[in-house]
């Protein structure tokens, strides 16, 4: 039995291989011929944060898979009055065969993993997205093949976004270059342990420059609204825009986790343009997080 939690719970080869898995259920898709690989399997869902690309594709990903997701909020359940959480994994561990959490604290998603007989998914922690590298690295392939070798520039708030690439750069091989105003840098301990496989850079033009991919995210993430205005001054010069692009490779694909603010962390012409794969970006969450709930019902 296997939790996702963070991108290092995945060797090198099983994050390949759920990518590559993740691209075959997604020709099924387009297809029309997906396989009920998980019958009668039932994922429940506890979100204490909102979501709306999360959620919908662990929903409809049980559904192409033949089983069902429950979706479980504070205020349609008894964690609305106050049920620890220890308590209601204990409970769901006996009805659901695995579960995933989208919430505020990742030592909270920790600690209810600790406890749970099923598997486990993080879906987002203000520490972590590991599911959406899945879906990020599945674009990556898709359209360029393996990253192994490749450089990616981060622009922006060192967030849980930030934290989850530079983890996988540490897996999969690549360097991720990161240009963060000073007080918004990523987390010490994951930079530490990624080694040579991060570095900072001094402005987000240098961070970009022969880029194969560029990435950013919000400047205020959930939970960071009444930091909005500070924020807004602190990134002043963070936009990624054209001739940022301009300083990356030809072919240098942009990237966001979405919801996107046009002329804050991202201008309309990148982010509409011809080097922007965010919509399939967004789509391959659905598969990606398929091959991942294979892996963890099937093949741990």
């Amino acid at each position: 039995m296997r939790h996702f939690l963070s991108e290092q719970d995945l060797t090198a080869d099983e994050f390949r291989g759920i990518i590559h898995r993740g691209s075959e259920l997604r020709k099924q898709w387009e297809s029309h011929s997906c396989e009920p690989t998980l019958p009668q399997r039932v994922l429940g869902m506890i979100f204490e944060k909102s979501s709306t690309r999360t959620r919908v594709s662990l929903e409809a990903g049980m559904t192409q898979l033949g089983g069902h997701a429950i979706y479980l909020s504070p205020d349609n359940t008894q964690l609305g009055r106050g049920e620890p959480m220890a308590d209601t994994a204990r409970v769901l561990s006996q009805m659901v065969d695995a579960i995933s959490v989208r919430t505020f604290s990742h030592e909270s998603l920790e600690r209810f993993a600790e406890v749970c007989t099923v598997p486990v998914i993080n879906a987002l922690t203000d520490l972590l997205h590991p599911c959406q590298l899945l879906a990020d690295m599945q674009t990556y392939f898709d359209h360029r093949g393996d990253i192994t070798g490749k450089r990616v520039a981060w622009i922006g708030d060192g967030n849980n976004m930030c934290n989850s690439y530079i983890n996988t750069a540490k897996i999969l091989g690549f360097h991720l270059t990161y240009a963060c105003p000073d007080g918004y840098e990523p987390d010490e301990s994951i930079v530490s342990a990624a080694g040579n496989n991060t570095s900072r850079a001094a402005s987000p033009s240098e961070a970009c420059e022969q880029a194969d991919l560029i990435v950013t995210d919000v400047w205020a993430s959930m939970g960071q609204e009444s930091e909005q205005k500070a924020r807004e001054k602190a990134f002043e010069g963070y936009e990624v825009n054209t001739p940022m692009m301009s300083v990356a490779r030809e072919d240098a694909l942009f990237m966001h986790c979405l919801p996107a603010h046009r002329g804050e962390e991202v201008s309309a012409d990148v982010i509409d343009g011809a080097q922007s794969v965010v919509w399939e970006e967004a789509g391959n969450r659905l598969h990606a997080q398929k091959a991942l709930l294979e892996f963890l019902l099937l093949e741990s």
